[in-house]
């Protein structure tokens, strides 16, 4: 019972700033939503008209949560609660990886496991920690939702809500920490699983049975596979219930107590997934840090590759399919008859999907910088520059990559585009909109690629989590700033938002070059101030 107390004080100790970073920020979004609700809907009729718009519209619904009335506190949880959600999931699931395997890869858990503590009690503590730092963050979310005036049910089951999904994927980051080899491995595929969920639960509502009056909707069987989509079916401020949340509990104390098991058995540096043989003798690519950077990192970005190709090929495929569907419904095609007026709705899916897109650029290229501060942080760097490359060298390694990153996913999505058009006879002119979307969003990314650079050179043991903090900024702001009624120099100060884009039949530049100004100075200011700079290890 002692050694148990003292890991959690010290994962308590070791984590209380980040968790406290997703926490406050958790609950600040949630302040935030409501806010800007008021603002911009503040009347019945105003999330009426908007509920119906979106309902009649699927590439809204794929990103937004589950309709349950207009009613001002069901309106801003369709909103966002899968964003809510979506916090506290990737908190869990780095929370579990990083007190596993990153902890076996660093030799921390072996030391700990000759001590009366054994194998599992560092585990049970990382559980105790995961549920601790869930219950924190439903309740300061509850609080701030009550603070608003909101009913204290609904309150309660919104923020218990996002916690219960965080507790799910608290299981499946230990079940991938057994899984993987790496943490880089784990925390991959964690985060694949909490992407193609999200996917499904968004499907899922879309493909869902409107009411009659297009304000409420019963989803399709696909919601059920999905952890978002329990949390979804609680339904704040509707119906309130409560056991779907159960179900996500349950379930993640479940995969918990199976890595328990798993831990109890398996040999310290084995994973159940075994890792692949490497080659007897390196390639001519690996003579220099470049391509070393490359072979270290190809597999992840290959993975949010192939998000880019679905992201593409759901721009210009899946809103005409939905739309078949939904236009059985005469009122449904009265309002989307009103929003091909307004403009192109299959224009309208690329410029959503595409700022998405972006978000994915962006991940693709900080995780590539964040690999520096891992490598230096686990002593490897420390080898390469013993050799003749320098400091500056071996940065511009990963930056180019990071870059080869943004290139390589916006390229996926386009050729997704291309298939997405050509499975259903589309409109080859939509092309033309992608190319200029995509060339955007490849500036955009780029900004998060010389930020994070210059984060890692000025302050090394904050580059991963400000890097991720960035990212998850500007999606707050250049995805969820219109609704929540931001200003417009508010919206645009998230790149994604200010890159180039289609404006009916002409070319929007916006802040084209005050991005590509951004870009140059941070980026020389990185590779001047990286000249000085020494190394900085773990700790």
């Amino acid at each position: 019972m002692n050694a148990f107390a003292t890991l959690l004080r010290e994962r308590i100790r070791r984590d209380r700033w980040q968790l406290l970073m997703w926490i406050v920020g958790t609950a600040l979004l949630a302040y935030l939503t409501y806010v800007g609700v008021t603002q911009s809907y503040g009347t019945q009729q105003d999330r009426e008209a908007l509920l119906a718009t979106a309902i009649a519209n699927p590439v809204i619904m794929l990103f937004r949560g589950l309709p349950s009335g207009a009613d001002e506190g069901a309106f801003m949880l369709f909103l966002i609660l899968p964003f809510l959600a979506i916090d506290a999931a990737f908190m869990s699931s780095f929370l579990a990886v990083r007190h596993t395997r990153m902890d076996e890869e660093l030799g921390r858990t072996e030391l700990v496991a000759a001590t009366p503590a054994g194998r599992t009690v560092p585990v049970l503590a990382t559980v105790a920690h995961g549920l601790l730092a869930n219950l924190g963050l439903a309740l300061l979310t509850s609080l701030a939702l009550l603070s608003t005036g909101l009913a204290a049910g609904g309150s309660f089951v919104a923020g218990f809500g996002a916690g219960a999904v965080g507790v799910t994927f608290l299981g499946i980051g230990l079940i991938a920490g057994q899984l993987m080899r790496t943490s880089r491995g784990a925390n991959a595929l964690a985060v694949w699983i909490l992407l193609l969920t999200f996917l499904l639960a968004g499907l899922g509502n879309a493909l869902g049975t409107p009411t009659a009056d297009l304000q409420r909707i019963e989803s399709s069987w696909l919601t059920w596979l999905s952890p978002f989509g329990w949390g979804e079916q609680s339904r704040p401020f509707a119906d309130d219930a409560l056991w779907p949340l159960v179900l996500c509990v349950v379930f993640g104390l479940a995969l918990a107590a199976a890595s328990v098991a798993i831990q109890s058995t398996r040999d310290f540096g084995a994973s159940l997934v075994p890792e692949r043989r490497g080659r007897p003798d390196a390639s001519a690519s690996l003579a220099g840090p470049t391509g070393l950077v490359w072979r270290l990192t190809r597999g992840s970005i290959l993975g949010w590759a192939a998000g880019g190709l679905l992201t593409g090929l759901l721009a210009t495929s899946l809103a005409g399919v939905l739309a078949d569907v939904v236009t059985e419904l005469p009122s449904v095609q009265a309002i989307l008859e009103v929003i091909s007026a307004n403009g192109s709705i299959a224009q309208g899916a690329v410029i959503i999907f595409f700022e998405m897109l972006g978000i994915l650029a962006a991940c693709a290229a900080v995780q590539t910088v964040c690999r520096a501060r891992s490598e230096e942080a686990h002593g490897t760097a420390e080898a390469v520059l013993a050799t003749p490359v320098d400091r500056v060298r071996w940065l511009s390694g990963y930056v180019v990559v990071g870059f080869a990153a943004i290139v390589i996913v916006v390229a996926s999505a386009v050729v997704g585009a291309a298939l997405g058009i050509a499975g259903r006879d589309g409109d080859w002119s939509l092309m033309g909109d992608v190319a200029v979307v995509g060339s955007g969003q490849v500036v955009a990314a780029s900004v998060f690629l010389v930020l994070t650079a210059l984060v890692f050179v000025l302050a090394p043991r904050v580059t991963i989590p400000l890097g991720w903090t960035l990212v998850m900024l500007a999606m707050v702001l250049g995805l969820f700033g219109p609704l929540f009624g931001f200003p417009d120099w508010l919206v645009h100060a998230a790149p994604i938002a200010a890159a180039p884009t289609v404006n009916g039949d002409g070319v929007d530049l916006q802040g084209l070059w005050g991005l590509l100004v951004a870009i140059a100075v941070i980026g020389g200011a990185t590779a001047a101030l990286m000249r000085r700079r020494e190394l900085a290890p773990a700790g």
